[in-house]
Parts: structure tokens; sequence; C-alpha cells
């Protein structure tokens, strides 16, 4: 993509979010830090400034849908448009749950931040990234979300079912399908990223650094425009459904 491409990380403060923002800014994107937590956000975009890294903490809270019109707004004046969004921020509470037992609170709440603040973001921020000359939305999903996989014995995560974050990640998989239809006569590409086997706070016997995790969700920001769109990647291989 071309330089002074502008780039927006939700949940960028740390974990994969904080490697997929410094990995764009290595490669020149002026990156917006999307963070909830403001000291934190801010300390991080002045560290990664400290490393001449080109990174501006951007306020936005997953649970605070007027917090998308403030952002809209702040980006539509300061940037006037939108070349990049890495719907990243996610939560994962219901791990020691199945479909047998699982709060029905916790099914809304994951789904409150997974999917319909993601939808309703993108939506909100749609307007400037029509405005890109490469808009690129990347949705950041998981290998749990796949149907296929997790009806197929000997697959390898037909043993790994909770059911809040999983089928949250499902409907975003769904999101970015219907999402690359309606886009598809525009210059804008939407895809969603299995980041691999990553060690986060959520997941601390990963076996990937954050880093490695990151590499999916820059590529599929950085597409060429004869790249692919409405897929489903870990790195350059398409992950079934």
């Amino acid at each position: 993509m071309a330089a002074n491409t502008l780039s927006l990380v939700t949940g960028g403060n740390k974990g994969l979010g904080l490697a997929i923002c410094r990995q764009l800014a290595a490669l020149g994107h002026t990156v917006l830090l999307g963070s909830r937590d403001h000291s934190r956000g801010t300390a991080v975009a002045q560290q990664l400034r400290g490393q001449g890294l080109d990174v501006v903490f951007a306020p936005v809270d997953m649970n605070d849908m007027a917090s998308f019109m403030r952002l809209h707004d702040w980006i539509a004046a300061s940037y006037g448009r939108l070349d990049v969004l890495v719907n990243n921020a996610g939560i994962a509470n219901d791990w020691d749950y199945t479909a047998v037992d699982v709060p029905i609170h916790l099914l809304r709440d994951t789904f409150e931040v997974n999917y319909f603040a993601l939808v309703a973001l993108t939506q909100q921020l749609l307007p400037l990234l029509r405005k890109s000359p490469a808009g690129r939305i990347v949705n950041q999903s998981s290998v749990l979300a796949s149907l296929t996989l997790h009806s197929t014995p000997g697959s390898g995560i037909e043993d790994f079912k909770p059911l809040a974050y999983n089928s949250s990640k499902t409907a975003v998989n769904a999101f970015t399908v219907h999402l690359a239809a309606a886009l598809k006569d525009t210059l804008i590409k939407v895809n969603a990223a299995h980041p691999g086997n990553v060690r986060t706070d959520i997941n601390p016997a990963g076996l990937l650094s954050v880093e490695e995790g990151a590499r999916t969700a820059v590529r599929l920001a950085t597409l060429p425009a004869d790249g692919p769109t409405g897929g489903f990647f870990h790195l350059d291989q398409p992950l079934p459904w």
C-alpha cells in the first residue's frame, strides 16, 4: 500500500493488537492505537513513538458505542480518511463451559464485544474507509470459528468448544462474507484472520509469539489490488468456514 497509510487497530495496547500496531508502523503506516484504557493507551503509543514509529493513541471502548462516533469524528477532522481497520479487540470468558451449561449472560457479553460492537464500529467508520484509495478491513477471527473443522473428526479442534467465544467468531466470519459481498464494487477488501495458537492473556499456553500471530492480520491489512476479499486465512492459507 502507499505511504502515509492510516491504520486503526482496536485492542492495540497489549498482546496481539500491540504486535499488529508495531508491525504496521514498521511498514511506514501511521497507526491509531485503539484502546479504552486512556493511561495505558497513551503510554504505549508514546513508547512506540520513542522507537521511531508513527503511532497515536485513539480512545475507543467496545462497550460504549457512543465512543465510535467520537472516534469517527476525530479521524475525519484529523486525517480525512481511514485506510485500514483491524478489528482486533475481543474477549473470551467461557473456556470452562460448553453448550450444555454456558451462562446466557456470558453469551450476551461475548457477542456484545466480539460481534455487535465490531459490526457497529465498522459501519461507523465505513464512510472514512470509502475515501481510501485501497481500503482494507481485517476481522480478527479464530480457527475455532470454523464449523467445518468443528464437525470433522481428527481436525484438532473438535474438543475445543466454548460456545460463546467460538460462535461469536463464527458470526464475525459471516459478517466478513456479507460485508465483502456488499462492498464488492468498491476498492475495499474485507477478510477474516486466524492468528494461530498465540500466547496471550487469554491463551497463556499458546505456541506462537504475538509477533508471529500478528503476521496474518498485517498481511491482510496490506493486500495488493489483486488480493482476495471475503476470505478466511492463516498467513496465506485459506481456512474452511
